[in-house]
């Protein structure tokens, strides 16, 4: 089993990250990790959208450009740990995306629509916010793709909101979510 973990905590002791960690350690399988913070992977411009476009076209992807996309299109399950940044996540997370929007790779169009061609059945989403999580465009975002693009048909999404509240139990609310993963996980 492939399980690819795709980290997008920036922080240190980083409660995102830990609550992701005690889900992984819950995981049977090969846990192939891309710390974003360390990738620095950036955003889509003119050069870089043409070069992934001349690729796609050449029917080249092998080239390092596309590693991103092929990592998970060959991953069994899929786990992501972000922080609940301004209604959503991180920027460095979007730029992921962008890189593994890969036609051909991850997902095709059958009919005029998108066809996900991914392995990975299950989608699985860690976050943690200092208030509460009032509207969560991120994991709604991640949600649409999983099931749109990719073809992942499960995800589910753990979070841990109010850390930063004063006056609150933060032991007690992280200790809330990793018993909401062992339950479901």
């Amino acid at each position: 089993m492939k399980i690819l973990f795709i980290n997008a905590c920036v922080r240190e002791n980083s409660r995102t990250l830990s609550l992701a960690q005690h889900l992984l350690s819950r995981l049977s399988g090969e846990i192939t990790e891309v710390n974003l913070a360390q990738e620095n992977i950036p955003p889509l411009c003119r050069e870089t959208l043409n070069k992934r476009d001349r690729l796609i076209s050449e029917g080249n992807r092998t080239d390092s450009m596309l590693k991103y996309a092929r990592q998970l299109a060959e991953a069994d399950e899929v786990v992501i740990a972000a922080p609940y940044w301004d209604l959503s996540f991180p920027a460095m997370l979007k730029s992921y995306f962008e890189a593994v929007m890969v036609l051909g790779i991850t997902f095709c169009y059958d009919g005029g629509m998108p066809k996900g061609l991914c392995r990975a059945k299950r989608l699985i989403y860690v976050t943690t916010a200092g208030g509460m999580i009032y509207e969560d465009f991120g994991y709604s975002y991640v949600k649409a793709l999983a099931a749109t693009f990719f073809g992942i048909e499960k995800t589910l999404c753990f979070k841990a909101e109010g850390l930063d509240i004063v006056g609150a139990d933060v032991k007690g609310i992280l200790d809330r979510a990793k018993s909401e993963i062992v339950k479901e996980i």
